[in-house]
């Protein structure tokens, strides 16, 4: 799955209890993915994870509408060329979709950043994400009819940069890039990078990376400070699909309200993460090689210790020469999978410990007319 599959099935989601269909159930959406490369510069890039949605009614989160190998084979340059062209054709998009909104409710209006409390991106690695906002800067200077570059102004200094796309072929010039990076700064500080607290200390996950950074804004966040704000999302996948949308937060933060159980449920991120284990890339480098030697091997029986798995933990056990694969529990039990058919048996009479309670759904998300 692209690191943009997530998108699809949360649009769906939000379509389906908008509909006729809709049978009064919450929809769950679980993005996961891991990121893995080769030997080199990009390995420590890499991470894994899994994020969690909750799709339903009165969300304290509402989507804003009318708007062979192990490893991959990647060109850094060309992917990073891909990426911003991407935000710049999917945030222009998304400007002419709110500005029209807008005036069709009589209301002459020009979005740019300050339309947003907080921007999140997907992540590869998080310079790319301060580029891509410098781009979202740049993007607002082209659009701006006219704009202040006076030393006091928002874009001091910037005015021999007026005109730099050429049609639809963006410009990627290292200098511009280096100078929208800088006038930007103090906004990518307030409104991005605490966005970012996931991606820096897991790396990138690929599928799940865009509501990881949301997740990190909303545990980085007072209360407070989210209520009746828009936050900006901007999706990517390597196949060069790419969403730019937005999430209007609830208004509601009274007790017992869905955007204070959303918050609290986030409170203990930073500790959750704290809570891992740490081991020398020597250890990573070697469980990357033994990936390596068994990827798509059949007949196999994974090695490995299981004793720092969380209770309740699925692992795989065995895969015969069809590839279909057995899996064990923390607890036991024993999970075989063929095609669609699975067989569930109990083989230990032990009492199960509990497993870590979970905290409450990191996130829902409903759909609303308005964009303004």
């Amino acid at each position: 799955m692209p690191a943009t599959g997530a998108q699809p099935p949360s649009f769906n989601a939000v379509n389906w209890v908008e509909s006729s269909s809709w049978d009064g159930r919450y929809a769950l959406v679980v993005a996961g993915d891991i990121a893995v490369y080769a030997t080199g510069n990009a390995r420590p890039t890499g991470g894994a994870g899994a994020v969690a949605m909750l799709v339903g009614p009165n969300a304290s989160l509402v989507m804003e509408r009318d708007m062979s190998s192990e490893y991959p084979c990647v060109d850094g340059k060309l992917s990073i060329q891909c990426y911003l062209g991407a935000l710049d054709k999917c945030y222009e998009r998304y400007r002419q979709k709110a500005e029209a909104a807008a005036g069709r409710d009589g209301e002459s209006k020009q979005i740019s950043l300050d339309d947003f409390k907080a921007i999140c991106f997907h992540t590869p690695y998080c310079k790319l994400v301060q580029k891509s906002f410098g781009r979202l800067a740049f993007n607002d200077f082209l659009f701006d009819p006219s704009p202040d570059t006076s030393e006091g102004g928002k874009y001091p200094g910037l005015e021999g940069y007026r005109g730099m796309r050429n049609g639809k072929k963006p410009s990627f010039d290292k200098n511009i890039e280096k100078a929208f990076m800088q006038c930007s700064k103090g906004e990518f500080e307030k409104k991005t990078k605490p966005s970012l607290h996931v991606a820096t200390n897991v790396g990138n996950m690929y599928t799940p990376s865009l509501y990881g950074g949301l997740a990190s804004l909303i545990a980085s966040s007072k209360l407070e400070d989210l209520i009746d704000t828009r936050i900006g999302m901007f999706s990517y996948g390597s196949g060069f699909a790419a969403t730019f949308f937005s999430l209007r937060v609830s208004r509601d933060a009274t007790p017992g309200s869905q955007l204070l159980k959303l918050h609290d449920s986030l409170s203990d991120l930073g500790e959750r993460l704290d809570s891992r284990n740490k081991v020398p890339p020597a250890a990573f480098a070697q469980a990357m090689k033994l990936r390596e030697d068994t990827h798509h091997l059949a007949k196999y029986s994974p090695i490995g210790s299981t004793e720092e798995l969380f209770p309740g933990t699925w692992y795989l056990t065995y895969v015969d020469e069809m590839h279909r694969r057995k899996y064990s529990r923390t607890d036991g039990s024993i999970l075989s999978k063929s095609n669609n058919v699975q067989q569930v048996s109990n083989h230990s009479q032990t009492k199960v410990p509990p497993a870590k309670k979970l905290p409450q759904p990191c996130l829902e998300i409903s759909n609303s007319e308005a964009l303004h």
